[in-house]
């Protein structure tokens, strides 16, 4: 046999030590024959030891730095591994590492050499530091395991689909999802097709068929059919792969739905309901704020739309220059139709009315109604006057003609005020306010007829709102007083009795008499409190005067038409406990005695009932008839002053005087002169007959504290009370003027 070349056989040795130090194995030999023990220097390495340490091993000591969860496994596999246990041929444990931490080792061996009794005589093998390839297969492991766990959380299953075999691969958690638990894994691609609901399978296979077409991943929802008949919808997301065999595989996850599609189904029902609320509450909303803004009877906008209205018109002429104008509309003679046809005729009316004012106005014109039968319309216009007399003339001619309701014709018109202004200082209020001062003098002016706003006009209407204001203040401060002018039987000349006249102690102006207060007075529905408050002070005044004296026999008061029709007036009367045949009530012959209306006449019969006289005053220049002379049956006749002025100068007057007087005494009625300013006509009324006198020639008026003592001195006997006034008297024009009436 050929001898080894000493040098090949270093070069061969020299070559495996360079393998076994690059493959990282760290080699052991226990020689038990020769009693030795050698450990490579990656063996040692392995273990922190340093190359140079002769380290001889000694197996307690080297029980110790094992694992305490590997020990009794170590110790089990060696005698295994040294037998030749081919599941022990490798096994793996962890070693305590010189510099304190645990390092993977997977150990090899084999036993190459028996002795004589055919025990182990020699073991050879290699160690190898697993510990980053542990490291890794544990934070496999963890990924595993959180996976699962996360697919266990979220209940998604995991399939994976072999395209070319037609099979597929699903995990427990898809065997559950689909109600077939219990079942193989492995299924073929039908049973997935068949799960699939009816009425979604074409469209989902179709968009996998071309998913698969494109090569591309897919995201599907669909329903599908349980094992145990239940519908359930599922999500699936996939894509394909490439195995190492080169295979086309699809993977993908899939989870159930059916919960979230359920809710996102009813919140979409919830959404269109809530739409379809909100529709109904936008639709109520525009309903409602309609009715805010328009008149329900005739559809016209109202007084809150005019008000926006207004604003919006005002700032589109003050930015292009234009004029705005404002027709303010009163319907004449409507009351009329509600009080003899009723309020249907009358809303019939408004509606008539409402629809003529939109044919007679342009379009871009805005007509509204106000309130009542007050209507208004709003015009932008480049010029003025022309154009909006043509507009109201024409309103007026249409209102006009004649409407026909169940049989019967109504008939209208109407008055209009205008006003018109623009530029940058235009004030829209105003304009409406101005509108209103026309309106007020066209329906004063005779009524179906317009009138433009005019400064004048203006300035009246302040005005007399200013002493509106200063009557109702008055009354709050008790400045309305009575005054008295005395009364004389016409054949003695004594004292028959009294008549109250109103007067204002206006704390600028002085004494008032009526003449400056009674008509704006009578617009404020005040003349019935005037009147009420003269009577209960000329009652007290006449207690006064008793206390000095002084009995009056009689105290005449006027009252007004108003409070003549007020049906609680002889409550008011009783509660006031007035004395049977002291007090007269005067009314104007003015008052249409021959229509008076049933609470008026209830009103006389209870003034009869309370021992209350009756007189008419001014007689003569009213419209009293005889017949209605009879039906009131009043105690006295007042011939008004116009019909005493001229008797000393003029037979025909003297002549119609003594008619009335006659009348008079033929119906036992008395018979009052009034405005007797001079002696002649003293003698002339005593001749005729006159039964009462008054006038400046006898008395002028006075305040309650002057009357005793000029009923003591009795001047008027001597014929100079023409001449003479008492003291602290108002100056009054000696021909006595109706300034001395009350209210």
């Amino acid at each position: 046999m050929q001898a080894r070349d000493p040098s090949d056989l270093a070069d061969r040795e020299s070559r495996w030590n360079y393998a076994l130090v690059g493959s990282g194995l760290g080699v052991w030999d226990h020689n038990d024959r020769t009693g030795t023990k050698y450990y490579s220097d990656t063996w040692k390495e392995i273990r922190g030891m340093p190359v140079d340490e002769d380290y001889q091993g000694n197996y307690e000591e080297w029980l110790t730095l094992l694992h305490p969860d590997d020990r009794d496994y170590v110790i089990e596999a060696i005698p295994k591994q040294i037998a030749g246990d081919p599941d022990y041929h490798v096994f793996e444990y962890r070693e305590r590492h010189r510099q304190g931490h645990w390092v993977w080792i997977e150990c090899r061996g084999a036993c190459v050499e028996w002795d004589e009794s055919g025990a182990p005589a020699r073991i050879v093998g290699t160690d190898t530091d697993i510990t980053a390839r542990k490291r890794s297969e544990e934070m496999l492991e963890q990924l595993s395991r959180r996976l699962d766990l996360a697919l266990e959380i979220t209940r998604i299953g995991v399939f994976e689909a072999d395209l070319e075999a037609g099979m597929v691969e699903w995990d427990d958690r898809l065997l559950t999802m689909y109600g077939v638990e219990g079942t193989p894994r492995i299924k073929r691609a039908e049973e997935w097709e068949q799960a699939l609901h009816p009425d979604d399978r074409e469209c989902t296979l179709n968009s996998l068929s071309e998913s698969l077409e494109k090569d591309r991943g897919l995201l599907q929802e669909f329903r599908i059919i349980r094992g145990d008949g239940a519908e359930r919808v599922i999500r699936s997301r996939s894509a394909f792969f490439l195995d190492a065999e080169g295979k086309r595989k699809l993977v993908g996850a899939s989870w159930d739905v059916t919960e979230e599609v359920n809710l996102r189904n009813d919140l979409q029902k919830a959404k269109e309901l809530a739409e379809a609320r909100n529709q109904e509450l936008e639709a109520a909303r525009a309903s409602i704020e309609h009715l805010a803004l328009h008149d329900y009877l005739t559809g016209l906008p109202n007084r809150r739309y005019l008000d926006r209205m207004l604003d919006e018109r005002a700032a589109t002429c003050r930015e292009n220059g234009l004029t705005l104008a404002v027709l303010h509309i009163d319907l004449d003679r409507f009351k009329q139709i509600n009080d003899t046809l009723g309020h249907r005729a009358g809303d019939a009316m408004l509606k008539h009315a409402a629809k003529l004012l939109k044919g007679c106005v342009r379009s871009t014109d805005f007509v509204a109604r106000i309130g009542g039968d007050e209507f208004v319309v709003l015009c932008t216009i480049d010029s003025a006057s022309k154009k909006l007399s043509n507009i109201a003339v024409r309103i007026i001619r249409e209102l006009n003609k004649p409407v026909r309701y169940e049989g019967h014709d109504c008939r209208f018109g109407a008055s209009i005020g205008i006003a018109a202004d623009g530029g940058p200082e235009l004030d829209p209020r105003q304009l409406l306010l101005n509108a209103d001062i026309a309106l007020y003098r066209a329906k004063a002016s005779g009524r179906n007829r317009h009138e433009f706003f005019s400064k004048d006009a203006r300035r009246n209407i302040i005005a007399v709102k200013r002493l509106s204001d200063e009557i109702l203040l008055g009354l709050e401060r008790d400045e309305f007083i009575p005054y008295y002018q005395l009364q004389f039987d016409a054949r003695t000349l004594e004292v028959a009795g009294v008549e109250t006249l109103a007067r204002w102690r206006h704390p600028e102006h002085g004494l008032l008499a009526p003449d400056h207060f009674l008509t704006i007075a009578e617009d404020l529905d005040a003349v019935s409190t005037i009147d009420a408050l003269i009577l209960e002070k000329a009652l007290a005044d006449r207690a006064g005067w008793a206390e000095e004296g002084f009995v009056t026999p009689k105290i005449s008061v006027n009252v007004s038409s108003r409070r003549l029709a007020d049906p609680g007036l002889a409550k008011k009367l009783r509660a006031q406990k007035i004395e049977p045949g002291v007090v007269s009530f005067e009314l104007l012959e003015s008052i249409s005695l021959d229509d008076c209306d049933d609470a008026v006449l209830a009103n006389l019969r209870q003034f009869r009932k309370l021992g209350i006289d009756i007189e008419i005053d001014d007689f003569g220049t009213g419209r009293a008839s005889i017949v209605s002379l009879l039906k009131l049956s009043p105690r006295r006749l007042k011939i008004d002053r116009e019909l005493i002025r001229m008797l000393p100068q003029s037979a025909e007057q003297r002549k119609l005087v003594r008619s009335i007087i006659d009348i008079g005494r033929s119906l036992n009625i008395g018979v009052t002169a009034e405005g007797v300013e001079t002696m002649d006509h003293v003698r002339i009324l005593r001749d005729l007959g006159c039964d009462t006198l008054q006038g400046y020639a006898l008395a002028r008026p006075m305040p309650a504290s002057q009357v005793p003592a000029f009923v003591r001195e009795e001047h008027w006997r001597q014929g100079e009370t023409a001449s003479r006034r008492p003291k602290g008297a108002a100056r009054q024009p000696l021909n006595g003027s109706r300034a001395n009436k009350s209210a």
